[in-house]
């Protein structure tokens, strides 16, 4: 199972990775806060604090993603070509 789809860049998401250093990402529908923080940390090498998932009105299941203070969620989203 892979556990994370897609990040997502809208207005919202960079004001969270500016103010609260955190990633929004859109995530397999059975991926547990778990496997989400495990995926993370492999893909982009950083450490992750906390995980809050949602599921949205179509059905995905979203991520919101809080990083250490030692790795800003900017680099993490220039490096994914969202910034």
């Amino acid at each position: 199972m892979e556990a994370i789809k897609y990040p997502i860049s809208t207005e919202k998401s960079v004001r969270l990775m500016q103010s609260e250093n955190k990633l929004t990402l859109i995530v397999d529908l059975k991926a547990k806060k778990q496997d989400i923080k495990k995926a993370c940390e492999e893909l982009f090498q950083v450490k992750v604090v906390k995980v809050n998932t949602l599921i949205t009105m179509k059905g995905q299941k979203k991520a919101y993603v809080k990083l250490a203070k030692e790795t800003p969620a900017i680099d993490v989203a220039t490096k994914l070509g969202l910034m």
